[in-house]
């Protein structure tokens, strides 16, 4: 079989920006990457002198190149993650699928939803909240949203066959809606709450909750009131337990550690300055090598090859090579401005720190 030409592919070659797959004699794609300028980067494969061992290994194998002229380098970016999550070329960076993650779900047509802890594929209707970055996340908060919201977490043949309240309710965990001791309308603003709460929300849900509590008293409801204060006080204990600093964070920490060639990437999830848990991921780095290389690959896979909530802010443990494009991709995928940072202080920089260890530790 005829070596690949790349002199001859190269030299019709266009400079806009795109989309490579390099294939292998039997067709198998190898890699893909993106280009702000097709020409320049697939040319760096084929100079001669300065590749990397698995580099030079893979180049070796290349029998043809498809290439995809894109509008813009963001457009470039998306089509570039589609591409690796349906063909996962043995060079990329590889992630687990998604569906194994654990989320939480409710039952929005039920007249009082619970909330759950789920794993697998989406339920077609109800809502969720997720993905967590661990069972243990997901179960922690399930934990305080019962003992701070009250909020219902049996299954359906539960609740429908009681006849009088479960311990739950006996140990303060439930409002016992199964036998009538709540009213639809205080358990669906209830349930409300902790939606808030589960969005990362805390401030909003306060100022909500105090609002009422004025309200209720306002009006000589002084059980309601009650209720309300009760409520707030248990959000503030949760908050002076968990939050780090005033200001409430929403982000995700990312940190690279390298060790004998083994690459662990940690993800720590803070919601509203809580820190919901860490997702540890084991990667083949394919042809990257430096912390660099593996955060511009990792994070927009991680990101927008799955149904990921992306927050508003990523600090990382080392400098993200194409922050600007990258930012720019999460922004229009979320519909809110996304900022990465990687020299941070104070507080932040206590959220990086316990990434890079969970990192190192997992290695």
């Amino acid at each position: 079989m005829a070596e690949f030409d790349a002199s001859r592919f190269l030299k019709n070659l266009t400079v806009r920006p795109g989309v490579y797959q390099m294939r292998d004699a039997a067709g198998k794609i190898l890699y893909v990457g993106k280009a702000k300028n097709l020409k320049a980067r697939v040319s760096s494969y084929f100079r001669g002198g300065g590749l990397a061992s698995k580099t030079m290994a893979m180049v070796a194998k290349i029998d043809d190149i498809d290439i995809t002229v894109t509008r813009n380098e963001v457009e470039a970016l998306l089509l570039e993650q589609n591409l690796i999550k349906d063909s996962r070329p043995p060079y990329n960076i590889l992630l687990r699928d998604d569906k194994s993650y654990p989320y939480v779900y409710t039952n929005t047509e039920h007249p009082y939803p619970g909330l759950y802890y789920r794993r697998g594929g989406r339920q077609a209707s109800g809502k969720t909240f997720g993905p967590f970055p661990s069972a243990g996340a997901v179960k922690s908060t399930l934990n305080l949203i019962q003992k701070t919201f009250q909020i219902r977490q049996c299954e359906e043949s539960v609740f429908q066959n009681r006849s009088r309240p479960c311990l739950q309710y006996q140990i303060g965990r439930c409002s016992a809606p199964c036998v009538g001791f709540v009213s639809q309308a205080d358990y669906a603003e209830d349930l409300d709450h902790a939606r808030l709460f589960l969005e990362g929300r805390s401030g909003e849900l306060i100022t909500s909750l105090e609002a009422r509590m004025d309200e209720a008293s306002n009006v000589l409801e002084f059980e309601k009131a009650a209720r309300y204060r009760n409520t707030i006080s248990r959000v503030r204990r949760v908050q002076a337990e968990q939050v780090m600093e005033s200001d409430s964070a929403d982000l995700d920490a990312i940190a690279v550690s390298q060790q004998s060639g083994a690459i662990c990437v940690a993800i720590l999830s803070v919601r509203g300055g809580r820190v919901l848990g860490v997702n540890t991921q084991f990667l083949d780095s394919g042809i990257l090598e430096s912390p660099e290389e593996i955060l511009d690959a990792f994070i927009p896979q991680y990101y927008l090859s799955s149904a990921r909530v992306i927050p508003p802010e990523l600090i990382c443990s080392h400098e993200v090579n194409e922050a600007a494009l990258v930012s720019l991709a999460l922004s229009q995928a979320s519909n809110k401005k996304v900022r990465i940072a990687f020299a941070v202080r104070g507080v932040r920089q206590q959220f990086l720190d316990l990434a890079k260890t969970n990192a190192e530790e997992s290695l």
